[in-house]
């Protein structure tokens, strides 16, 4: 397997992940991202799912039943965490770099999966390209992104204006393509090491256009705010804010 950046970066904070993930995912993953894909995928049992950039394996431990599941990541750590975690006996996991185009596969699944990754990988086009390889015709790609709009690391965050007491969200720049690092580790001192990854920020017509570049037609967006509810004099601006700003967008695209 090549070696790079990527490999590196989350290697290193695969053990600092999988404490925050754990068996069941964090706070988002449990009451917004998986219930929401689970919707849109509607898996069945006679179904076959591809989880690109699977991570640690949230997704495989929280679908139904099915005819089989692959899993596929760059970070060998966190797939050997996967592979520690499952209890299916058709569960596969593979170290697998969907930065670069790989081979037509012959075995095609029904449906396919990139939850909260495409933006942490480059070359995210040839991800999409990778999921058409893997997907039968007409088959069904669900993707989930931290909302590529209001979502941008150091480019977007929040304010108050105290004339109309009102939480606002502000964003810097959002039509660039932008590579942001990430610290992973932001309590530590300077003088010791940093873990870093990367994000990689796109506009919403740059997935519009990679997805028809990759062979998909996008039949829904969903975009899902928190579901969490704040206290105390602040909570009516803050729960409106929270209602009206959504944190993650789901995109369903089928291989035309």
């Amino acid at each position: 397997m090549q070696k790079n950046h990527k490999d590196t970066s989350w290697n290193k904070v695969a053990p600092w992940y999988g404490k925050i993930v754990g068996q069941d995912g964090h706070y988002y993953h449990e009451h917004v991202v998986i219930p929401g894909v689970l919707r849109l995928l509607n898996l069945k049992s006679e179904d076959t799912l591809v989880d690109l950039a699977c991570g640690q394996g949230v997704l495989a431990r929280k679908v139904p039943k099915l005819k089989k599941y692959l899993g596929l990541d760059l970070a060998k750590e966190l797939i050997k965490e996967a592979k520690d975690r499952n209890r299916e006996n058709n569960h596969e996991f593979l170290v697998c770099d969907l930065s670069n185009i790989l081979r037509e596969r012959e075995e095609k699944f029904d449906k396919a999966a990139i939850i909260l990754a495409l933006q942490n990988i480059e070359q995210a086009g040839n991800v999409l390209k990778n999921a058409t390889n893997y997907l039968k015709k007409g088959g069904q790609l669900v993707i989930v992104l931290n909302h590529p709009c209001f979502r941008i690391p150091r480019q977007s965050g929040w304010s108050i204006d105290e004339k109309s007491k009102q939480q606002q969200r502000f964003i810097n720049r959002y039509i660039s393509t932008l590579k942001i690092p990430i610290d992973m580790n932001p309590g530590q001192k300077e003088e010791q090491v940093k873990n870093m990854t990367w994000s990689f920020h796109h506009s919403l017509q740059d997935y519009s256009q990679m997805l028809f570049q990759a062979g998909f037609l996008i039949e829904k967006i969903e975009e899902w705010s928190s579901d969490k509810e704040s206290t105390g004099k602040a909570a009516k601006m803050e729960n409106r804010a929270r209602t009206e700003i959504p944190l993650f967008m789901a995109i369903s695209a089928i291989k035309i």
